[in-house]
């Protein structure tokens, strides 16, 4: 198959990727009020769950990342895939929340580590100038996972109860996850018509991992994309109890956290055309700002319309930065490295998603209200905006030395 052609394969194979892995971790929200109930747990400690998981599959994204650039994405995407399958039926048996930190928390963790970060920087090497396009159609797989998982979990549990939902899941994640790891490629020279016999890996051009580390690029990055996820996780976890707490049904609440997918999906598809127009880095200063006031909104709403839109706005946010994220890392440092370099940029956002949730859970358990951890997310979000502003003078100043 030719090299373009099959540059827009991996592009749905990661998609696919995405779709699944972050799908099943989504709809957690779909879960949340099951295991308060049958495990008699606090939202502090459920939201734990998420947490845990997000901290892993962020952490993990680096030593997934350098797997991918040694092994290729192919072989660290399956292993994903194996893990999100596991953890998923282990769960569905699980007798405590104890061992659904062992078996959901880990094996989700794991498994969205595995398949992240190798999918998308397994894009990269085939695009040049549309790569932003294609990066935005892969990652879109979170933001559809994140729209319809959700939803498909509340009508799984509705009919067979939460824990054959979680087997049902499984099997999806199984059937489609694992083609999809099948597809995943990142050596356009392998694929090309002169070099279709050629199967040995290449050294491709741009910065190691370790020059990557000493540059302050990545670490203006870094601190950005840390500060602005400790709350961006708040809204998938704690969304849908605090839409049940201002007196709209469970299937509601789970509704607004799909549309938090449905608008992450425009953002992914909308962004290239933005950064084109703008700059990435300018235009990843916009999501923050973005980010940070839509968190307002959400402070302020109470109106079912209101928190509608809300979703839909910060869904629309959340997806620009995520599409941004890996294409910066390719502007910056090319693409010999870029799966490491962006998994080892992700353990930031990890450590915000490990406070953000719990901490809004914990704040609503002594308090009876989101109030003061949503304004403290979307302060954190406008601070973030100032890392890039810095990044972006020191980068002007760098090109017009």
């Amino acid at each position: 198959m030719r090299r373009a052609s099959y540059g827009w394969v991996v592009v749905a194979a990661a998609f696919t990727l995405m779709f699944v892995g972050f799908g099943a971790a989504y709809s957690f929200a779909a879960f949340f009020g099951a295991f308060q109930s049958e495990f008699a747990a606090s939202r502090g400690h459920v939201s734990l769950l998420f947490s845990v998981a997000a901290f892993l599959w962020f952490s993990l994204g680096a030593p997934g990342g350098m797997l991918a650039d040694r092994f290729g994405p192919r072989r660290v995407a399956l292993a994903g895939v194996a893990f999100l399958v596991a953890a998923l039926a282990f769960a569905s048996v699980a007798r405590s929340l104890e061992l659904l930190y062992l078996t959901y928390s880990v094996g989700i963790g794991v498994g969205v580590g595995l398949t992240y970060v190798p999918s998308v920087g397994a894009v990269q090497p085939w695009f040049g100038r549309n790569r932003a396009f294609a990066s935005g159609l892969a990652v879109a797989g979170i933001g559809a996972g994140n729209f319809l998982v959700p939803l498909l979990a509340t009508w799984f549990i509705g009919l067979f109860g939460w824990r054959s939902a979680y087997q049902a899941l499984a099997a999806l994640v199984l059937v489609l996850g694992g083609a999809a790891a099948l597809a995943i490629d990142d050596d356009p020279a392998r694929r090309g018509a002169a070099g279709a016999a050629r199967t040995e890996r290449t050294a491709l051009p741009g910065a190691t991992l370790a020059e990557a580390l000493r540059s302050e690029s990545f670490w203006l990055l870094y601190v950005a994309g840390t500060l602005a996820c400790v709350g961006l996780f708040v809204p998938m976890v704690h969304l849908a109890s605090y839409a049940q707490d201002a007196g709209y049904s469970r299937a509601e609440g789970v509704a607004l956290v799909s549309l938090i997918g449905l608008g992450s999906l425009a953002g992914r598809f909308t962004i290239g055309a933005l950064a084109d127009r703008l700059g990435r880095l300018p235009s990843l200063a916009v999501m923050y700002v973005g980010l940070g006031a839509m968190l307002i909104v959400w402070w302020a709403a109470s109106a079912y319309w209101l928190l509608a839109l809300f979703a839909l706005a910060f869904g629309a946010f959340y997806g620009g930065f995520v599409a941004l994220s890996p294409t910066i890392v390719m502007d910056l440092y090319g693409a010999r490295s870029v799966s490491g370099i962006i998994g080892v940029l992700y353990t930031g956002p990890g450590i915000g998603t490990l406070i953000g949730p719990p901490l809004a859970g914990t704040a609503f358990d002594a308090f009876g209200s989101y109030s003061a951890p949503i304004l403290a997310a979307a302060a954190l979000s406008f601070a973030a905006v100032g890392f890039v502003l810095v990044l972006m003078r020191r980068t002007r100043a760098a090109a017009a030395a």
